[in-house]
């Protein structure tokens, strides 16, 4: 079936069901990446991505690998679901006649499409890391860590207009995802929870631009003929391939952005007055290296999330669920 004979709900169902297939795979993953790219130059707790999985499951347990993923699942469908259906939105949009789009064209509809998902991407980033991060805080001052799976140790300090480093109280609170919304939204406003909204564009707008084209061509290669799709292993190579280039790619855009949202910072560890901040902070105290911190966790991550997506989008996967819904409804 062609992308243009599949209709808008099927693409919102097909992005939706892939996102939560491929954040419960590679959530773990995603993790070990948040608290890489938050240590700082000589308060390293963890070497690479296999020494943070292992001290997770020793101190956290094996759930403390799914820290945050309740509010990942969430929001990770509309987010998904937004992001291809937009891109094929512009694709259609932009092209004349049918006829295929230039490389330009490409690039201008996944630039579409980035700036759309930050809409639900900003918030869920915001609050999944702060449930991420609270088990390298914990490590970092030498405290067992004791959560739930989705509750996140801080004090009341952390969540007040400030977000500066302070004294660690000595007996924190655990406090759910929804309660630090609920605070950030008395505290700022809605846009408490779009902290980091620019750094956020600039990783997705970008990361769109050079994954939709690239995924494009790369799954043209695989088409038998013009008007045939291209076989289920060839789509969920092109959508790892392309994946796993942009998110190395744009990188360095989501080290500052982990930096930006990170609320509780841990002992001697500085705030941020914006982007520019950020990036000339990290440039002057870690060196250009730190910029590159979690990008092998990141192409991991992104190459299969990507990947299934690709994969559930030219199945038809939504398409099979809406033809037998229908005629179950019909049938009644």
């Amino acid at each position: 079936m062609s992308q243009q004979q599949i209709s808008l709900p099927a693409k919102l169902i097909n992005g939706g069901i892939a996102g939560i297939v491929g954040v419960t795979c590679v959530f773990p993953i995603d993790l070990a990446k948040t608290r890489l790219q938050n240590q700082r130059s000589g308060q390293q707790i963890y070497k690479n991505m296999m020494d943070c999985l292992v001290k997770t499951i020793r101190s956290e347990g094996y759930l403390g690998m799914y820290r945050g993923a309740a509010v990942n699942l969430t929001l990770v469908t509309p987010e998904k679901a937004i992001k291809l259906a937009a891109n094929d939105f512009f694709r259609q949009h932009l092209s004349k006649d049918g006829k295929g789009l230039t490389l330009f064209r490409e690039m201008l509809a996944g630039c579409g499409a980035g700036m759309c998902q930050v809409i639900v991407t900003t918030p869920m980033e915001m609050l999944k890391i702060q449930l991420q991060d609270a088990g390298r805080l914990a490590a970092q001052q030498k405290k067992p860590v004791m959560m739930a799976p989705t509750k996140l140790v801080v004090t009341n300090a952390v969540l007040s207009r400030s977000y500066n480093s302070g004294p660690v109280a000595s007996v924190p609170k655990a406090v759910s995802a929804t309660q630090i919304a609920k605070e950030l939204v008395q505290a700022q406003g809605i846009q408490g929870l779009y902290r980091g909204l620019g750094a956020t564009l600039m990783r997705d707008v970008p990361f769109s631009i050079v994954y939709f084209p690239l995924f494009a061509n790369l799954n043209r290669l695989g088409k038998p003929s013009p008007q045939e799709s291209s076989p289920f292993y060839w789509a969920f190579l092109s959508g790892c391939v392309a994946g796993s280039t942009a998110a190395v790619a744009v990188n360095p855009c989501d080290v500052v952005k982990t930096r930006l949202q990170s609320l509780n910072k841990g002992a001697s560890e500085e705030s941020y007055n914006g982007v520019m901040d950020c990036v000339s902070k990290i440039m002057r105290k870690e060196g250009p290296a730190a910029f590159l911190k979690g990008a092998g966790c990141r192409a991991l991550v992104i190459a299969p999330l990507f990947g299934i997506a690709q994969v559930m989008y030219f199945v038809g996967v939504g398409e099979y669920i809406l033809d037998n819904f229908s005629l179950s409804f019909l049938s009644i």
